[in-house]
């Protein structure tokens, strides 16, 4: 299993950690990738099988004291953070200037 973060742009958003399966994992994050744009997940992907994967993923919370690591992170409603991960890599995160965030 696959600890997911949850972020989303409610003010009242938690961040929470959901646990996917590898499969549902490598479809949401494809290619190495471990940052994930709702919007864009749902455009390369077929509509019916997202909702079947995340409706069970919704199913699996997973508490924040008991994570051994957080393995992706999906944003919803977050389209101004898509220019500091141009390729969907957190280890690649740049700022406005193109330099490396870390």
């Amino acid at each position: 299993m696959k600890n997911i973060q949850v972020i989303d742009s409610a003010m009242n958003c938690a961040y929470d950690i959901f646990s996917a399966t590898e499969e549902e994992f490598k479809i949401i994050f494809p290619s190495d990738t471990n940052i994930a744009f709702i919007d864009e997940v749902y455009l390369r992907e077929n509509e019916t099988e997202l909702d079947k994967i995340f409706s069970n993923i919704w199913r699996r919370p997973f508490q924040k004291s008991q994570a051994q690591g957080i393995h992706g992170t999906i944003f919803y409603e977050f389209d101004e953070k898509k220019a500091y991960y141009p390729n969907r890599r957190d280890e690649d995160a740049i700022n406005p200037d193109g330099t490396a965030l870390r």
